[in-house]
């Protein structure tokens, strides 16, 4: 699947608290969670099989957002070995891929709530508390591209290539990853990318906005860090405010907006100047 360079683990050691803070079952989820302070690094730890991605997997991940520390503000999601992720486990499609195969369809209410489950692994990336990075190297396929997608910043190394795979298997992304991918690059090239499952490599990512920050690949783990030192220098609260805000910028209107913005300066005056 292409010859991108083995990642190395980041600098950042895991202390004891990272044990206390993860949920049970990642290792067979195919998941690491080192929390460092106030930096939590998640891995997709499947390297023998380019973290191809099964059920377990996002179900991990939502694991991991329901258990967070509290005092977490930067979440980092990263793939080890030569890839972020292929997207999703083949072998699902036969019962493979740890043992679950997809549902017909047939029982349309057990089936939306069962992508609902799934979906949980992604959105919580969203929360205005925290600020999640995707350090991408390699490829980022189908659930491996809805995943960058889902985080605030995406951070991304010159070998990088994004697919987004699922029409050409028959499926459509189902994993929250249509409403940014239309949000940043807009509905025409959003249906080019998705109906043709072109590569895009990470020069065209930068250009047309899917990557904000592109560099060498040997230089990945150290433009991470260095993003993370910057977002935790300012001040918790005043980060979360401004992460409400431009999260609900596109859908308000300018009165809406105005008044939002009121309402946050409000609550940060209250702690920044209150008794």
């Amino acid at each position: 699947m292409g010859d991108a360079t083995t990642a190395g683990r980041p600098e950042t050691a895991t202390v004891p608290e990272a044990a206390e803070s993860a949920p049970p079952g990642l290792d067979e989820a195919g998941l690491r969670l080192d929390v460092a302070g106030a930096v939590a690094t998640v891995t997709l730890n499947r390297p023998e099989r380019r973290n191809a991605m099964t059920f377990a997997t996002w179900r991990g991940l939502a694991a991991i957002g329901r258990s967070l520390p509290a005092d977490v503000r930067v979440v980092v999601l990263r793939g080890e070995g030569p890839s972020f992720s292929a997207g999703i486990d083949l072998g699902m499609f036969s019962g493979g891929g740890g043992g679950e195969g997809f549902t017909d369809g047939s029982d349309a209410e057990g089936t939306d709530r069962f992508i609902a489950e799934l979906q949980e692994g992604y959105t919580w990336l969203r929360r205005p508390d925290i600020v999640s990075v995707a350090s991408v190297h390699g490829h980022a396929i189908g659930a491996g591209f809805q995943l960058a997608l889902a985080c605030d910043i995406r951070v991304v190394a010159e070998d990088a290539k994004f697919c987004m795979k699922e029409p050409a298997l028959g499926l459509v992304p189902d994993l929250t990853g249509t409403k940014p991918l239309v949000e940043i690059v807009g509905v025409g090239r959003a249906l080019e990318l998705c109906l043709t499952a072109r590569t895009v490599l990470a020069d065209e990512a930068a250009r047309i906005g899917l990557a904000e920050i592109l560099v060498p690949r040997d230089g990945l783990d150290a433009a991470v860090r260095d993003l993370a030192d910057a977002l935790l220098a300012v001040n918790p609260g005043a980060a979360a405010a401004t992460k409400r805000l431009l999260w609900q910028a596109a859908e308000n209107t300018l009165d809406e907006q105005c008044a939002a913005e009121r309402r946050e300066q409000i609550g940060r005056l209250r702690e920044v100047f209150g008794s």
